[in-house]
């Protein structure tokens, strides 16, 4: 008799009201079922503003997800914000060798809960990509599609071509052509820290 080993991926998004972290965890999942793969994406608010922290959540497996929870040991965690490793602990159940990617323009300070487990940090200047392509919204750098380069690059959880396939169909047309762009500039730009 054989055992069948499923495997199951949990990716927690921070970010801020504004940022896109709850489309970037729908365009995960978009990407994942695209590729063959179930996958599930929901989200958490607390106060429901633009700049109020915001949780979102994937899940990609080779089989159906029955889980419907919050994410709470997490693969991988993606940060839109830098500003939330200050405030918040995004670290918090991240499973040992698991990956943080944070939008930065450089390597930023991490939580100590980060280190000694095996865990690797990327980080990516998301805010930059999504301001040289004019991606703004409410005066706001949107850096969500950046991200999802970023995540697809670091984890190989999602291909690139899915990704910004993903992007295309959300927006079809001109701003589906630049988020798809982000999407690229992500995947390129991304670094280990």
């Amino acid at each position: 008799m054989w055992c069948v080993r499923k495997i199951l991926r949990e990716i927690r998004f921070h970010g801020r009201g504004g940022q896109g972290a709850v489309i970037l965890a729908q365009l995960t999942a978009k990407a994942a079922f695209a590729e063959g793969k179930w996958p599930q994406a929901m989200a958490f608010f607390g106060a429901e503003r633009r700049g109020a922290p915001v949780e979102a959540f994937s899940r990609i497996s080779d089989h159906e997800i029955l889980i419907r929870s919050k994410v709470y040991e997490p693969d991988y965690v993606v940060v839109l914000d830098p500003s939330l490793l200050e405030t918040s602990n995004v670290t918090e159940g991240l499973k040992e060798k698991g990956s943080l990617i944070v939008n930065s323009p450089r390597k930023p300070d991490l939580p100590e809960s980060f280190a000694g487990r095996g865990n690797k940090a990327y980080f990516v200047d998301a805010t930059n990509i999504a301001l040289g392509l004019n991606l703004i919204v409410a005066g706001q750098p949107v850096v969500n599609t950046a991200m999802l380069g970023a995540f697809a690059k670091v984890t190989g959880e999602i291909g690139l071509e899915s990704a910004e396939r993903a992007v295309r169909q959300e927006w079809p047309g001109p701003a589906g052509e630049t988020n798809s762009k982000a999407v690229s500039l992500g995947y390129e730009q991304v670094v280990q820290g």
